[in-house]
């Protein structure tokens, strides 16, 4: 605490992100959904042809090739799109541009933490729907509830995914307010809402290079949505920093956007994983929901998440644990290559043989 802090910053509650490792330890880290075959190759040649003297000049505030980019793979026009510093920057100007005291949002009990910390930080009223006991989302909830709406689609950390159908019925239910699809996951297995935009006015999705492209550390983010969205988003970024992306972030991410044969082959080659695990969990005595993301959301009847978290941790495995009710007895476990996840496997199955 500081004598210096104002109100706000003395009663936020910051997001707390998952552990990254410093030092010279040795360790199978699959606790913060991040890619485990790094970026195209095209991306790095891309970017250190980008690093030259033009570094002294400002970048392109409007990010101009990189959105042409998204818009040419997505079939969609340039004006529908907005691209910031990561999704977590788009997503708290959307925050800031469509919401308020008075224009209150909804969200879920069990989603990204960052969320209601957006919403405390923007002055912004908003209202917690609960998740199903099987922590699937309640469409009829999100239907009847008053307000805009923000969504992940796949849902972190549960994993599941809900169908396109369901967002349009959310959508047609909410005509007069902002309807966020956040889908940071959608590239492992769920169906994008971007193709919806040009039918719905209030729908604004929010997509990352961080998770399928591997480029978490580059920072790039994107939002699809109408032109009305887009000038808010873009009224917001300009009153507060009109060159959020840099020249080297840009040239990664047009090069990241154009390669899709790498990214379909990565995209495939960890889901593919991702549901070999599961199956090996299950058989382990795990319940294991059916993820449409790059991570799976694990719990044992028998053996406490509690336990099971620092164990991993000492044998040189991070996971996620959230110490919150409803999922305190699970386990967030990113997919990492088949090696790590072997790994994981032989000492999560020590782990249960030693002790059933």
């Amino acid at each position: 605490m500081s004598k210096f802090w104002n109100s706000k910053t003395l009663n936020i509650d910051p997001y707390v992100p998952g552990e990254q490792p410093k030092g010279i330890e040795r360790l199978i880290k699959i606790n913060t959904n991040e890619n485990p075959y790094g970026p195209s190759p095209k991306v790095i040649e891309a970017i250190k042809n980008a690093s030259d003297d033009a570094l002294r000049l400002y970048p392109d505030p409007n990010g101009t090739k990189v959105r042409e980019a998204f818009a040419k793979i997505n079939g969609i026009s340039i004006e529908n799109v907005f691209v910031g510093n990561g999704s977590d920057e788009v997503l708290g100007f959307a925050f800031a541009a469509f919401f308020d005291k008075d224009k209150k949002i909804n969200f879920a009990d069990i989603t990204y933490s960052f969320y209601p910390v957006y919403c405390k930080m923007f002055d912004v009223t908003y209202n917690i729907l609960p998740l199903k006991d099987d922590l699937s989302i309640d469409v009829e909830d999100f239907c009847h509830c008053e307000g805009g709406v923000c969504i992940a689609n796949p849902n972190a950390p549960t994993s599941l995914a809900i169908s396109l159908s369901d967002i349009e019925r959310i959508l047609q239910s909410h005509i007069d307010d902002v309807v966020i699809v956040d889908e940071a996951y959608v590239d492992f297995g769920a169906e994008s809402a971007v193709k919806l935009i040009n039918k719905y006015p209030n729908l604004l999705v929010t997509q990352t290079l961080s998770k399928s492209r591997g480029l978490a550390g580059l920072r790039v983010g994107f939002a699809a949505g109408s032109t009305e969205l887009i000038e808010g988003l873009d009224r917001v970024k300009n009153s507060f920093n009109s060159y959020t992306m840099d020249k080297l972030a840009m040239a990664g991410a047009e090069a990241a956007l154009y390669d899709t044969e790498y990214f379909t082959e990565i995209t495939r080659k960890i889901s593919a994983t991702r549901d070999r695990v599961s199956a090996k969990l299950k058989y382990l005595g795990f319940d294991v929901p059916e993820s449409k993301a790059n991570f799976v959301f694990i719990e044992h009847k028998t053996f406490k998440a509690q336990d099971l978290f620092p164990y991993l941790r000492s044998k040189g495995i991070l996971v996620r644990y959230f110490n919150k009710e409803k999922i305190d007895n699970r386990l967030r476990v990113t997919i990492g290559t088949d090696e790590e996840m072997d790994c994981f496997l032989s000492v999560l199955e020590e782990y249960v043989n030693e002790r059933s």
